[in-house]
């Protein structure tokens, strides 16, 4: 935003149970995030616009402009989620014991680093530690994946729907995401008519923190594009 504001309009929201939004305690779903955007851009009685979405954020992106097509111009969807993949289970098996609010985690991690620090595994507790913070204190983060570790739970994934929408959509991804795989990205391009796909050689999930000169200038050049299309 900082390097698009002078050239753009731009509104950064926090999602509903993310940054300086409410952080209500309930069951997270992407309809409850579509609803929430929708709220938004009804009180600011706002135009259509483009929308770009990034990791979660495309996924609502998506399923927001599957819901209000009329309202989006065209969609920036940036390492994004929403494709159903069944081995994100596996993945995340590990965080499981993360996931337990008891304090017996917190003792077991807080026993385990002098033995860590001996066997040169200490930035990995640390990196557990930090991870279960952030997640207990996050309750959307922890809404997400806690309802999410069984295939059978990803029911409002998109992929099955994308094919429908009809609006010009950008999809950027690095070639090294760990996050949120390659093919994910793939998917939206190869279902989406018309999309652009774009990797970024050498880049992970952290697009937004790593590439964020790229990145904007992707998505200036782009939006330009098909506003000088519609002139």
């Amino acid at each position: 935003m900082e390097r698009l504001h002078s050239q753009f309009h731009c509104i950064g929201l926090d999602l509903l149970g993310f940054g300086d939004s409410a952080k209500p305690a309930l069951r997270y779903d992407i309809a409850t995030e579509v609803d929430f955007v929708r709220q938004f851009v009804v009180a600011k009685a706002l135009p259509p616009a483009y929308i770009v979405g990034y990791s979660l954020g495309g996924w609502v992106a998506a399923a927001y402009a599957l819901a209000y097509p009329a309202a989006v111009k065209g969609l920036i969807l940036v390492a994004p989620a929403g494709i159903r993949d069944d081995s994100f289970c596996g993945r995340y098996n590990h965080l499981r014991p993360l996931l337990w609010r008891t304090p017996i985690v917190d003792w077991g991690l807080h026993v385990l680093r002098p033995l860590a620090s001996q066997f040169g595994q200490a930035e990995t507790i640390k990196k557990f530690w930090q991870i279960r913070r952030e997640l207990l204190a996050n309750p959307a983060a922890y809404s997400f994946l806690v309802d999410r570790l069984r295939p059978e739970d990803a029911i409002d994934t998109v992929e099955q729907l994308i094919h429908q929408l009809n609006l010009p959509t950008l999809v950027v991804s690095g070639d090294r995401d760990e996050t949120i795989p390659l093919w994910h990205s793939e998917t939206y391009a190869k279902e989406i008519p018309g999309a652009k796909l774009v990797i970024i050689p050498g880049a992970d999930h952290a697009l937004p923190q790593t590439h964020a000169e790229e990145l904007s200038r992707l998505v200036g050049e782009w939006v330009r594009s098909l506003d000088a299309d519609q002139i």
